[in-house]
């Protein structure tokens, strides 16, 4: 659909990447990875039409659409959220009007017999069924869908987009991409502003509905479960894989073996013929040889190795004081503004313990880290222990720091020890190797300064350190040198995160905010998921979103504690029942389980009928069909109502089975 052949870019005579060619094929889904400002975010915008490269040229098939979806984008204030995403359908609207007033025509023309007349109507419905396979007579419907599956309530519809934070206008902005279906969808670190929920309903969205997606994004689960293709851009060139994340790495550094090998036997073969040209310069016997070895030291074009991967590089954090056994304890704690954010909280951090506040956003994660911190007054108890000493990341942090002077020497002032001598190494590591060491720290993005200010924090001696979103602006090399130095960590850490990876082998325990309460899970994030007896985070964000909204506004809800072995309080009430009557619930619920099978099994067949006449569709035979284009529409009818079942069907499940 789209052939990059050939694409240069320079900046002020710097090459960014150089004669890159490759092909978007329908259907794939490609992950675009690279250090940061290998030039990731320019490739998506010479993509999309919207910068020219210096060299080169990008083809598009006739017809082909793309979606594009930068990191940063200018909102509109004007409209409610539904009347903002409704704009996506503004070519349905006019393609209503047009039909209008045709079917208006042909209501009022007499001439029946004319050609015209016979013109006009095969206009009307060739016009009319395109507009029905578009899903023009129901496509209301699937933007409230796709609104709640980003975290959206049906209450929050009619509010003006600027009540909202940024990040919940760029989901608006995100919902209106998604249903303008695209042929290609380029996407800039669609992650950012989602939760846990909102990005796994994403991921099912972009696997199982979208066409080609090209995608940047430093979130490793994100981009495993939704590409089959790496395309690594890597000094200023891009080696191409068929293979999701996970294998690409493992490639990857087989072929950084392979290049480091190469380039040693090379600087080997350099050496001897610079030596044989030292040794017999001057020697008219040898002159011959002399020049011939010259030539051939000409023709040497130098093997380049892929950039070093400092993930392997390991922070420390200095030493501290041993903190008390309990470094935070909440007693009955809540908090409220105009609505109740949470109420009776009640949680115990022992020292040494790594955990993770989950939920979406507006919960009151980082408000219950405020409360920690002091920031903000609170009801009930709120104990922090003894030597406590707190660590705090959170984005407004970056604006604490000096502008006046280096980024070397902001590190350099908090660094001690040893660790001075690796400032270099490690500022490297973080994405701020050779002269960007340099720079004064007003003269760097926000994301660069986040970076720094995780860095600073790293190398200050605290016992408790709270992350709040850190991996937001970190690349995955980045991340893991962060991962491994809160393991090493021998204080307590509170990490407020959506990035399942990051996650993963690092908490301990999960505390889960929503609608107004704090559960608490032992083990780690994926063992949270299996005691929610979920397959996915999406659930849990379907959960959440029954009982709060982006303001956290909550609606009244049951209150399921889960304690420290995982049972549920809730569960002697069942247990109470009779054997006749814990038979019949259970009959209900096998019940409600095959109800919900039978939905999917309906779904993936209408899904794959659907494929199918869209594959007929794309021929020139198939397009000039007008039973096919009818056959199109009646279909996607009847995926709506089943995916309509299946959620009346699922929830229904959900509430026996709490």
């Amino acid at each position: 659909m789209i052939n990059v052949d050939n694409l240069s870019v320079e900046f002020s005579a710097t090459p960014l990447f150089t004669d890159v060619s490759f092909v978007i094929n329908p259907k794939d889904r490609i992950a675009l990875v690279g250090k940061n400002g290998a030039g990731k975010s320019t490739m998506l915008k010479i993509i999309a039409g919207i910068q020219e490269p210096t060299h080169g040229v990008v083809s598009r098939q006739k017809g082909v659409t793309i979606g594009y979806l930068p990191q940063v984008m200018v909102l509109s204030d004007e409209r409610t959220v539904m009347e903002e995403a409704e704009t996506a359908f503004a070519h349905i609207s006019e393609m209503q009007e047009r039909i209008d007033k045709m079917n208006n025509e042909l209501a009022t023309r007499t001439d029946y017999e004319s050609e015209e007349y016979m013109e006009l109507v095969e206009r009307f419905t060739h016009e009319n069924d395109r507009f029905m396979m578009m899903g023009g007579a129901n496509y209301h419907a699937e933007l409230e869908r796709t609104l709640i599956g980003l975290g959206f309530q049906r209450k929050d519809f009619d509010r003006p987009t600027k009540e909202f934070s940024g990040g919940w206008r760029m989901r608006v902005e995100l919902a209106k991409l998604l249903m303008q279906k695209p042929d290609v969808l380029l996407l800039d670190e669609p992650t950012n502003h989602l939760d846990i929920g909102s990005i796994q309903w994403l991921e099912q969205f972009l696997a199982q509905r979208a066409n080609a997606v090209v995608l940047v994004s430093h979130d490793r689960a994100f981009i495993n479960n939704v590409t089959n293709r790496t395309i690594e851009i890597t000094c200023h060139h891009i080696n191409d894989y068929k293979v999701k994340y996970d294998e690409y790495v493992k490639l990857r550094e087989e072929r950084r073996e392979q290049q480091i090998r190469a380039y040693e036997n090379q600087q080997k073969e350099i050496a001897e013929i610079q030596q044989f040209i030292e040794t017999f310069r001057y020697k008219p016997t040898k002159s011959n040889q002399v020049q011939s070895r010259i030539k051939q030291l000409e023709k040497i074009v130098p093997i380049e190795i892929d950039e070093v991967d400092t993930s392997s590089l390991r922070l420390k954090f200095p030493p501290c004081l041993r903190s008390g056994d309990y470094p935070v304890i909440c007693e009955d704690v809540a908090k409220s503004y105009s609505h109740n954010i949470f109420k009776d909280v009640n949680l115990t951090i022992k020292r040494g313990e790594k955990v993770a506040f989950v939920g979406n956003n507006g919960e009151g994660k980082s408000t219950l880290v405020k409360c920690i911190m002091g920031e903000i007054p609170f009801e009930g108890n709120l104990k922090v222990g003894h030597n406590v000493q707190i660590g705090y990341f959170a984005q407004n942090q970056a604006q604490l720091l000096d502008g006046d002077i280096t980024v070397f020497d902001t590190i350099d002032r908090v660094a001690k020890g040893d660790v001075r001598l690796k400032i270099r190494d490690i500022l490297g590591a973080f994405m701020f190797g050779g002269e960007a060491s340099d720079k004064y720290v007003k003269v760097l993005s926000g994301g660069e300064r986040s970076r720094l200010a995780m860095i600073r924090l790293l190398l200050e001696p605290v016992n408790l350190l709270i992350l709040d979103e850190p991996t937001n602006h970190l690349d995955m090399q980045s991340k893991d040198v962060l991962k491994q130095a809160i393991k090493d960590f021998d204080g307590t850490a509170i990490i407020v995160s959506h990035d399942r990876d990051f996650l993963d082998g690092l908490v301990d325990k999960v505390y889960e905010f929503g609608g107004g309460k704090v559960r608490e899970h032992i083990g780690g994030i994926y063992d949270f998921l299996k005691k929610k007896q979920i397959e996915s985070l999406n659930d849990l964000g379907r959960n959440m979103n029954s009982a709060g909204s982006p303001t956290g506004q909550a609606s009244p809800v049951t209150e399921t504690k889960t304690a420290d072995n995982g049972s549920n309080e809730a569960a002697p009430a069942a247990s109470q029942l009779s054997y006749a009557e814990q038979k019949e619930r259970n009959k209900v619920i096998r019940k409600a389980e095959t109800v919900v099978k039978n939905a999917e099994a309906k779904i993936e067949k209408l899904e794959t009928e659907l494929a199918s006449i869209e594959a007929q569709l794309a021929t020139p035979e198939g397009a000039s069909d007008a039973s096919l284009f009818t056959k199109h529409a009646d279909v996607k009818k009847q995926i709506d109502a089943a995916v309509e079942e299946w959620e009346n069907a699922s929830m229904e499940l959900e509430q026996l089975q709490g």
